[in-house]
């Protein structure tokens, strides 16, 4: 609830900054101003493509929009810098800031840099005007303290890698936790004596239409939600890959499993229709056997929706129990 609250305040805060600023360029206009003009919009371009307006079409382009506008920004203040146009020298004090929490670690810090050495020497040449010394100090500073924050930031980001569990997109538990926990299942199942599943749900976006990838997308929070709503407490799941989520059905055998896909399916697909997406959807089913481990399991959950794909998809397929075989044995095959 108070991610939603301050996501709603950072919206509010974005449009009436994009406002201000497409307010500014009018004003420039209006004083016969065409560079601060220029730069407002710009700069309001920024603020409509950044992250905190989210948009739910086109997230890449979006943001490929947001870099490139970012990069125009710098552009015009140097060349503004270079004219000697007086209103822009102080837009420079944002610029450091603004490129290196925008842009990608890999690409800021270089444009930083660029523009810097771009802008020093412009600096230099304003001998004799008492701004100089006023614009090189700050300028310095501000620079200093966005590469501060830049340095702050990507180390926290570091340091929360290993202790984020869940996908940010779908909620879904982190890959890189699944064969642990199946582990750790399918340990507790074999000593209780219960019965354990597990599905792979994949969309079949490369039977669909070339841009469907890109709308769904956008909807993987919704797809995230439908999941989580419809499983146990106690079931997890996990984003295994890009369109593909893989559910732990502890207590649950294998043609229950295959019940429980159908329906999910189902719903999923009902999902991605209200979004006008002709995009069907295809499941693995595979039960534990005896002397099934973690990597075995998963195999064979991904050798079932791999034969459901490869028959036109839309369809729950099962791992059959009794031709089960262990990797590397290739006389095993998926059930129809």
């Amino acid at each position: 609830m108070a991610q939603k609250a301050e996501r709603f305040v950072l919206s509010r805060l974005a449009w009436l900054g994009s406002l201000a600023l497409l307010a500014l360029a009018l004003l420039s206009l209006f004083l016969g101003r065409p560079l601060p003009a220029l730069a407002s919009v710009i700069a309001a371009g920024i603020v409509w493509t950044s992250p905190a307006l989210p948009r739910h079409h086109h997230p890449r382009l979006w943001q490929l929009a947001n870099h490139l506008l970012v990069l125009l920004l710098s552009l015009v203040l140097v060349v503004a810098l270079w004219l000697g146009t007086e209103p822009m020298r102080y837009w420079l004090f944002a610029l450091p800031l603004i490129i290196l929490g925008l842009l990608p670690p890999k690409l800021g810090p270089a444009l930083a840099i660029v523009s810097l050495a771009l802008v020093m020497p412009a600096l230099a040449t304003m001998t004799g005007d008492p701004q100089r010394h006023q614009i090189i100090s700050p300028l310095a500073l501000t620079t200093a303290l966005a590469g501060l924050f830049f340095l702050l930031r990507e180390h926290k980001a570091r340091q929360l890698v290993p202790l984020r569990r869940s996908d940010e997109l779908t909620q879904a538990a982190s890959r890189e936790y699944l064969s642990a926990d199946l582990y750790k299942e399918i340990q507790r199942s074999e000593r209780e004596g219960l019965d354990m599943s597990v599905i792979l749900l994949g969309l079949d976006v490369h039977l669909s239409e070339p841009d469907a990838d890109t709308d769904i997308q956008a909807l993987l929070p919704r797809i995230g939600r439908y999941l989580h709503s419809r499983l146990r407490d106690f079931d997890t799941w996990y984003r295994v890959a890009d369109l593909q989520f893989l559910i732990i059905l502890p207590g649950i055998a294998t043609a229950g499993a295959g019940k429980r896909a159908e329906q999910i399916r189902l719903g999923l697909m009902a999902l991605l229709e209200s979004y006008n997406l002709e995009v069907t959807v295809s499941a693995g089913v595979a039960g534990l056997n005896i002397g099934d481990d973690a990597d075995t399991l998963q195999q064979s959950v991904a050798s079932a929706l791999q034969s459901a794909q490869k028959k036109g998809g839309n369809r729950v397929q099962s791992w059959s129990t009794w031709t089960h075989t262990p990797p590397g044995d290739n006389k095993g095959s998926p059930a129809t």
